[in-house]
């Protein structure tokens, strides 16, 4: 496995290691040793699949407060997505920042999504799918939202979203939540 930094303090793309011969190729899609050896969380405790029919559906941004904070791993295994992460840990230098990066069933790569962050996508094909391994379990009332067209962020989404729920589209600005990000640690 290749673990690529991002520019977002220990957030990560990771990529896979083909061994090919004329059969095609085989690659570790996970190696929990390896994942310890990089200092990477290797504790999964659920995998969540997501199916987004068409083109244009945002899906985030989404994350999980303190103390039910998630790692999510994230690899599109069907079309293609932009994975989009921001750092919401206040003691972090690259806290209110954020990172994307093209995923796809075809370039294989996975975006490692540290604790404390604010993870989302947006499908760049129709019948676009996501597998997300995740280190706890999903909590309702630990969840949080932020707004993903916030001006503050300044997120670079590479189409604008067709198709988001209410949800997504009502959740509230990062500058609303600084103060909260400022007091879960």
């Amino acid at each position: 496995m290749i673990f690529k930094k991002t520019g977002l303090d220990d957030s990560y793309i990771v990529e896979l290691e083909k061994l090919s011969d004329a059969r095609g190729f085989f690659a570790r899609y996970y190696c929990e040793r390896e994942f310890k050896e990089a200092g990477l969380n290797s504790n999964w405790v659920q995998i969540n699949n997501s199916v987004s029919d068409k083109k244009g559906t945002l899906r985030g941004m989404h994350y999980q407060n303190a103390p039910f904070s998630e790692v999510k791993l994230v690899r599109c295994v069907s079309g293609e997505i932009w994975d989009c992460i921001v750092d919401l840990r206040p003691d972090s230098r690259t806290f209110g920042n954020y990172f994307g990066a093209y995923l796809s069933a075809d370039n294989r790569k996975m975006m490692y999504v540290p604790e404390g962050f604010a993870h989302g996508f947006i499908t760049l094909s129709d019948d676009a799918e996501a597998i997300y391994l995740v280190s706890q379990h999903y909590t309702p009332n630990a969840e949080g939202s932020l707004l993903w067209s916030d001006p503050d962020l300044g997120i670079d989404w590479p189409i604008v979203p067709s198709v988001l729920s209410d949800k997504d589209a009502t959740a509230p600005a990062f500058a609303t939540l600084k103060a909260q990000f400022k007091g879960s640690n």
